[in-house]
This record gives structure tokens, sequence and C-alpha cells, in this order.
């Protein structure tokens, strides 16, 4: 008996992407038309001063928020797009360049961004694997046994995240952070408290040089590691105001924790794979800026201490692809102004770092200078949290639970992000203050600027 919903359904969802898709291909073939118009409005580059790139990766992002069962697609067709308009309008583009490097006029050699895309391709199936190791190890089953059998599970559970996050990448927080939720709560997981995951994830990051690629960028500048743990004052307040409300949603929906049965036994050689894995990826991190190479030399070592389930990869291939897409079609639009800094244009990057790769941004305000470090820090890494797919966290959390991959249902049931990033941020400035000298080696100190100043001083400046 054929089903007539499922099939209308279907058909609806068939027709949609063919609209998408011609739609699609109708405005990138108008693109010459339109960008050669005689008008002052319509340039070569521009669109009412618009760039194209930002209008075809506004168009991605639009079609990620409604089409969210097919991200990976439009991700795809995001970025075939916009490397048509790049090969078509901008000069000497080439994406091998652009990955692999070239030599400029002076005859220096400018690298390319390959690691950053190798690390993706590599650690999102291989933390696929270590969690899924992870949850084998039953570790997370007798977890219930350590937590309150209240409506603070899921509050505890968060700030173990927060806390292994500083330490470990974010995805490998969010993933371990996923196995256990299911354990505790048997499957059913709010989409408020899947939101929390990564934000707590984010959090965990924001004041360790070693828990997020952001922080260890801003490191790396030059900026003093025990200033930039400032940062950890907002993260915190937002973390514990964000699982508050997360786990009340959980509560609510999942009452009741697991029981755990006296007979389950911690694997010990699983755990040591899991710890094998992690302390690989910082030690290859640190030693050749490639952690996704040493999580898979860890898993095959681990391959003789523990079963390796590798079919696990499948279930990350489209988390995989789809970060990769979204990643190197944020760094195809060009930037080609970021305002000056001050508190309210920290609190405004902070929001665009939910639709931008925050590592981009974090590079433009390093070179533009004269940021409060420990705020931005907190601004781009606990950002990317307002978005299911603003940050590698929230993709690998929707990697796990479906149901969250849709841009309307994080921002309903996941309005405590946004609303803890703002109260972090107050929390930030009424303690310590803006001060953009914080952190600065003394030959990057600028001149200070009193608080009126910075709230005055959002003009943009172009190139």
């Amino acid at each position: 008996m054929i089903n007539n919903n499922a099939y209308t359904f279907d058909r609806a969802n068939i027709d949609m992407n063919r609209i998408t898709t011609t739609l699609t291909l109708l405005f990138i073939g108008f693109l010459p038309n339109i960008s050669y118009a005689e008008e002052a409005l319509f340039t070569r580059l521009s669109f009412y001063g618009i760039r194209y790139e930002m209008i075809i990766f506004a168009a991605m992002l639009v079609g990620v928020a409604v089409f969210y069962n097919k991200t990976r697609q439009v991700a795809l067709l995001g970025l075939v797009a916009l490397c048509f308009y790049k090969y078509e309008f901008t000069d000497h583009f080439s994406v091998i360049t652009k990955l692999f490097g070239y030599v400029d006029d002076n005859g220096n050699f400018v690298s390319g961004s390959w690691n950053t895309y190798l690390n993706l391709i590599l650690m999102l199936p291989g933390f696929a694997i270590l969690a899924d190791i992870f949850e084998r190890s039953n570790f997370p089953a007798i977890l219930p046994r350590y937590l309150p059998s209240n409506q603070w599970t899921g509050a505890v559970l968060l700030c173990f995240v927060f806390v292994l996050s500083t330490f470990l990448d974010n995805i490998a927080a969010a993933l371990i952070g996923c196995s256990m939720a299911a354990a505790v709560f048997g499957g059913k997981i709010h989409i408020g408290f899947a939101a929390a995951i990564c934000a707590a994830s984010n959090a965990g990051g924001a004041g360790s040089v070693v828990g997020d690629t952001t922080t260890t960028i801003i490191w790396i500048y030059g900026k003093d590691p025990l200033v930039i743990a400032q940062a950890f004052l907002p993260a915190i307040v937002a973390t514990l105001i964000v699982a508050f409300f997360a786990s009340r949603q959980q509560y609510k929906y999942a009452p009741s924790v697991a029981a755990v049965s006296d007979n389950i036994k911690i694997n010990k050689r699983a755990l040591t794979s899991v710890f094998l894995i992690l302390i690989f990826a910082i030690i290859f991190n640190y030693a050749i800026e490639l952690p996704g190479l040493g999580i898979w030399i860890a898993i095959l070592i681990s391959f003789f201490l523990t079963k390796v389930r590798f079919s696990v990869v499948i279930s990350a291939y489209d988390s995989t692809v789809f970060l990769v897409a979204l990643v190197f079609c944020a760094e195809l639009v060009p930037i080609e102004s970021v305002p000056d800094a001050s508190i309210l244009s920290t609190l405004a990057i902070g929001f665009v770092s939910a639709v931008f790769n925050n590592i981009p941004l974090t590079q433009l305000c390093l070179i533009k200078g004269g940021y409060d470090w420990p705020l931005i820090s907190y601004a781009v890494g606990f950002g990317g949290s307002m978005i299911w797919f603003g940050s590698s966290a929230g993709v690998a959390v929707c990697g796990v639970f479906n149901k969250a991959r849709s841009f309307m249902n994080w921002l309903r049931y996941g309005w405590h992000i946004p609303f803890a990033f703002l109260i972090g941020f107050g929390v930030y400035l009424l303690v310590l203050g803006w001060d953009p000298m914080k952190g600065n080696p003394p030959d990057q100190m600028p001149e200070p600027v009193s608080f009126s100043e910075s709230i005055g001083n959002t003009q943009i400046h172009h190139n």
C-alpha cells in the first residue's frame, strides 16, 4: 500500500530541490549580465555595493537554513558557484594556489591552507571513532552513578564538557558530551540541550590556548596566554546560564536518568585507547600542527588494544563534506574592511562568527589590532554556538543528533545561547573593563581608548 503523505512529501522535496537548483543556476548565469551594467550601482565586483561573493555565500546560508536535510548538497552547490565566479571575475584566482601556496612578486612564498582542510577531513571521522570507542568503554554508561538524579543532571554534564574542552579540541569535547548525554538520558536529547553541548564545548576553549584553534592563533601571534585566560570569566558565566536553562529543558523532555546495572564494568583497554588518541592529537598539534594525523596514527595503534569500528566513519561523511565546503566558501568571501576595534565591533564580530568561519575573522582582528584580546577570544569562540553550522562543534553535534540540524529549531530552543553570550559579554566589561593593551608585547602597545571613545568608534575603514 502506498503512503500518499510520504509520496507527496517526497515529491515536494524533489520539486523544491529542482526549483532551488534552477534559481541558483539562473542567478549564476545572470551574474555576468549585471556585473557589466553601466549604472554606477552595478559594478564588475559588486551589486549595490555588496560583493557578489557575499551574495552567493548568503544565498548558500539561506539554503542551508531552509533545506537542513540537504546541507551537504547545498554547501557543495554554493562552493561550485563561488569558485565559478572567482575564476570568471577574479584575476589570478586558483584553488591550487589557495590550498598549496604561491610565490609573490617579491619572491616570498605565501603558504596555502591545505593543512586546515586536511585536519578537518581527518578530525571529524577520527573523533567519530573516538566517540564510539569512548561509548564502548562503558564510562558514559556508569556516569549516572555520579550525577544528581534531578533537574541539575544536565547542568553537571555540561560543566564536565566545558572542562574537557579546556584541553581538548572542541569537536572531541562535543562528541564525548553527546555520547555521555545519550547514555544518561537514554538517547532522548532535547534540541536545546544538544545546542548547549555545542556551547559548552566552544566556551571551554575560549580562554585556553590549547582548547581552540582561534585562541591558539591569538597566542601564536604574540599575545600573553595568561591574559587570554581572562576569557574564562565570560565563558564560565555564559556556560552556567546555558546549563541552567538547558538542563531544565532536558529534565522536562526526559526527566529520568538511565538506571545503572552493578554488572557494568569499565573497559580499561577502550578507555586507554581514548586517552591515547587525545594525547596523540595534542602532541601532533604542537609538533607539526596536524592533530588529525596524530588521531589516525593513534586509532591504528588502538586497533591492537580494542575493537575499532571503522564503519562509524560513514556516519561522519555528510558532516565532514559540509564543514569543509562551508569553511572554504567562507575563505573565498573577501572581507575587505573590518571595523575599528571597539566594544560594539567586538560584540558584532561575536554574532558574525555564527555564520563566518571564526579563524579568518580572528586573523583579520589580529591584523587590524587594537582589540581587547580576551574579549575577542570569547566573542569568536562562544559566538559560533548561536547557529548550528557556526562552529565545527555544532556540525559534529548535529551529526549525532540529526533533529538539531534545523536553523529555526536551533534558534527556537537554543535561545539561551545568544542571551548567555550577551550576559557574559557584559560581565566581562563590568569586572575587567575594555583594555586593548591586554596581552600585547611592549612593542605592540596601542594608545589607550576610553569607554566612550570605544563605543563611538564604529566607523568602517576600507582598504
